[in-house]
């Protein structure tokens, strides 16, 4: 049986860990030749991947290099996953360290836009692309005390949409993916009291798994996610509404 992305180079940002790790695990294992894109020397040195770039997701310039870099060593780009995110802290609105704010849109939706200004150039190049963006159900509902994070996937999903409609007329295809709560590393920089809460929101009455968010992404870097683009899919456990 033929391996569905047996050619195509892959980038995951943030997959060193978490989600992306997973995503990037499963890529890798359907054929592809996987980038990790990821400020983590270490973790980065300790990967299995064909390329590894380490770089300041924030920044455009480092973005843009590692993009030319990247598809200078493999011969091209052809799928796009961001993965790389953070939650900020919890608190209510108005008690929100601006500096906290300020960081978690800087790396959950401006790095995010950089790495798909800096790419779809050369998917444009290539004639095919695909690009996954992991946002969150929390972008749809917005959590209490957790107003940048909501914030910030909300913006993700309006990207998505925007970009996936600028590109809806070539071979490039743009979506992204709403997880509910997954427990990864991610919940060290979560109270208690916040992760109990979004346990209480999922009917399932649990946790997602890495593995289930990645199987639904492969779908979407794949050819066979051809007439899907500029959408949002929920990997909620039955949380999502809409």
């Amino acid at each position: 049986m033929p391996l569905r992305f047996e050619n195509r180079v892959a980038v995951v940002t943030g997959g060193v860990s978490g989600i992306g790790a997973a995503i990037a695990s499963r890529l890798a294992g359907e054929g592809a030749r996987v980038v990790l894109w990821d400020r983590d020397e270490a973790a980065l040195g300790r990967a299995t991947a064909a390329h590894t770039e380490t770089l300041e997701l924030t920044d455009p310039l480092a973005v843009q290099r590692a993009a030319d870099a990247t598809a200078a060593a493999l011969g091209g780009i052809d799928i796009l996953v961001c993965s790389a995110g953070i939650t900020g802290p919890n608190a209510t609105s108005w008690d929100y360290p601006i500096a906290d704010w300020q960081r978690v849109i800087d790396v959950n939706v401006n790095a995010l836009y950089y790495c798909c200004r800096a790419v779809v150039p050369h998917m444009l190049k290539g004639g095919w692309g695909r690009i996954v963006n992991i946002a969150s159900v929390a972008g749809k509902e917005g959590n209490p005390n957790a107003a940048a994070y909501s914030t910030s996937k909300a913006a993700v999903i309006g990207f998505t949409k925007s970009l996936g409609k600028e590109l809806a007329a070539s071979q490039i295809r743009v979506n992204c993916v709403t997880p509910a709560a997954v427990k990864t590393p991610i919940f060290d920089q979560m109270t208690q009291g916040q992760i109990d809460y979004m346990l209480s929101k999922i009917p399932m009455a649990r946790f997602g798994t890495v593995d289930e968010v990645a199987s639904l992404v492969a779908w979407l870097c794949s050819e066979e996610a051809s007439f899907s683009t500029a959408a949002v899919f929920d990997c909620s456990g039955g949380r999502a509404t809409y």
